[in-house]
């Protein structure tokens, strides 16, 4: 959304798909898994009176939008891209096969995952960390919108918040943190998989994260 309250920003995509390109380029194997909260979101549909199980449907299809969209910004960089649904939408996006994802990996192009786990009632959170483990990724990173990592409350309304530089995943179960959601980060504790929490509009937050720069929260087991 960049500074708009909905929609896609032109420039915010072009970001992000300059600096998958740069980290594509410097050998990095990198799936993303996309929301589509700034084009609907299920729990407010939910709210108005319309069933979540349809709301959450319609989620999935704007994540597909947003699929699409990313997916265009990196191959005007350049980056050869695949996007795969876990709803079957065969005119514009590959199924989802796990072994068919990690060798478009191995060979170099961005892989996009859309549609969530293809359920509702479950978050783009946990497809995220679905997949991450599907794939046997070594870190999921979970880019935030203008909160730069994980604090004890809202940043963004509360001026003394407390920043975390690490946390377990229970101390984040625990406390309630708004990490993500509890599946998704239960997921991750039972896989031993690390968690880096970071703002995604900082200045080349991207490629600063993946070059192993302490940016944001480390969410881990201590390990």
């Amino acid at each position: 959304m960049g500074e708009g309250e909905f929609g896609i920003d032109a420039a915010t995509m072009a970001n992000i798909a300059k600096q998958v390109k740069r980290v594509v380029d410097d050998g990095v194997e990198v799936a993303i898994v996309v929301g589509g909260g700034n084009i609907w979101r299920g729990e407010a549909a939910e709210g108005r009176g319309m069933d979540r199980a349809t709301a959450d449907y319609a989620g999935m299809l704007a994540t597909m939008i947003n699929a699409l969209v990313l997916q265009d910004a990196l191959e005007k960089e350049g980056v050869v891209t695949r996007s795969q649904s876990a709803i079957a939408v065969q005119a514009v996006a590959e199924p989802y096969i796990r072994r068919r994802a990690i060798r478009h990996l191995e060979k170099g192009r961005a892989v996009i995952f859309a549609a969530g786990t293809g359920n509702p009632y479950m978050t783009t959170d946990t497809a995220a960390a679905l997949r991450a483990i599907e794939i046997n990724a070594n870190v999921l990173l979970m880019a935030k919108n203008k909160v730069d990592g994980v604090y004890d409350s809202d940043p963004l309304t509360n001026a003394g918040a407390k920043k975390y530089v690490q946390l377990s995943y229970r101390d984040a179960l625990n406390m309630r943190l708004e990490v993500m959601d509890s599946t998704a980060l239960s997921l991750c504790m039972d896989n031993h998989l690390p968690i880096r929490v970071f703002d995604v509009q900082a200045p080349n937050s991207i490629e600063r994260v993946i070059a192993g720069e302490p940016v944001g929260t480390l969410v881990h087991g201590g390990e």
